[in-house]
């Protein structure tokens, strides 16, 4: 089963007189990694999917996507789908690729429906494609490390970069996840914007009743949206993203627009934050 739910942008005006329920309606994704179905999510925000796909131990196809306008979704799409769970599989394109924890399977323009089988829990994330790139299975040891933070400032981290310049080359998808160390909760701080890019946070490992502060808005008008373990946010090009958790917490990144410049950031001071 599919099930896709749109998400329209707003500005950032209209941003500023939502409440905590209307805040979480356009920004918070909840109810992602339901066995035996897929879960997708249509964001006007650069046109990014994000969503889930759990087979359960069976087989569970993704193709024709109405949202898309096109007969199957990666027509004119590519895609990066990340494993947060056991081993599984991932086939597209007629060739079958196994999955294992932390590794992300990327998927270039016109390869068809995808088959996602096993035990695997599958984050999926997918965004216009104008050039087709080659299919590639990234595993840890190939990803680019970035050691960054510091005990003292409790965000000593690790940013995982797969889909990245430097790793593989996609179209426009920039994707990966950052692992905090024990005793680390915070992220992204000073904050940042980036105007040419919209972003997406799926938040996972978060330890049963933990949750994470994720700070949004304009520097000088920001928000909050509180976060479970496996619930995604959306970040619109104008606002920031940062967060702290209340323990040590990964989370996945995505970013969708005009580059894939990873450092293409517009810094925010902290005495600027409001």
């Amino acid at each position: 089963m599919t099930a896709c739910e749109t998400r329209y942008a707003i500005d950032p005006a209209s941003a500023r007189t939502l409440d905590t329920a209307g805040l979480r309606d356009h920004f918070h994704v909840g109810g992602l990694f339901e066995p035996g179905a897929i879960r997708l999510v249509y964001s006007h925000y650069d046109r990014l999917i994000l969503g889930s796909a759990v087979p359960d131990g069976g087989a569970l196809v993704l193709d024709h996507v109405p949202e898309t306008g096109t007969p199957s979704i990666l027509d004119r799409r590519e895609m990066g789908v990340l494993n947060i769970g056991p081993a599984g599989t991932v086939s597209a394109g007629g060739e079958t690729h196994d999955v294992g924890t932390g590794e992300i399977l990327y998927i270039g323009r016109g390869a068809g429906p995808v088959t996602f089988g096993g035990a695997g829990r599958f984050y999926i994330l997918s965004a216009p494609a104008h050039r087709t790139c080659a299919t590639t299975l990234v595993t840890a040891d190939k990803a680019r490390r970035v050691e960054m933070g510091a005990k003292a400032t409790a965000n000593e981290r690790v940013i995982m970069q797969f889909l990245h310049p430097e790793v593989v080359e996609t179209c426009q998808l920039v994707m990966g996840y950052t692992v905090f160390r024990e005793g680390s909760v915070w992220n992204t701080m000073p904050a940042h914007t980036h105007d040419r890019r919209m972003e997406a946070y799926l938040y996972f490992n978060l330890a049963e009743g933990a949750r994470v502060f994720h700070l949004m808005g304009e520097p000088t008008e920001t928000r909050h949206i509180v976060m479970g373990n496996e619930e995604a946010v959306i970040s619109p090009p104008w606002s920031i993203h940062a967060g702290a958790g209340t323990g040590a917490y990964s989370f996945c990144w995505a970013m969708a627009g005009d580059n894939i410049d990873f450092t293409d950031m517009d810094m925010v001071a902290m005495e600027t934050l409001r």
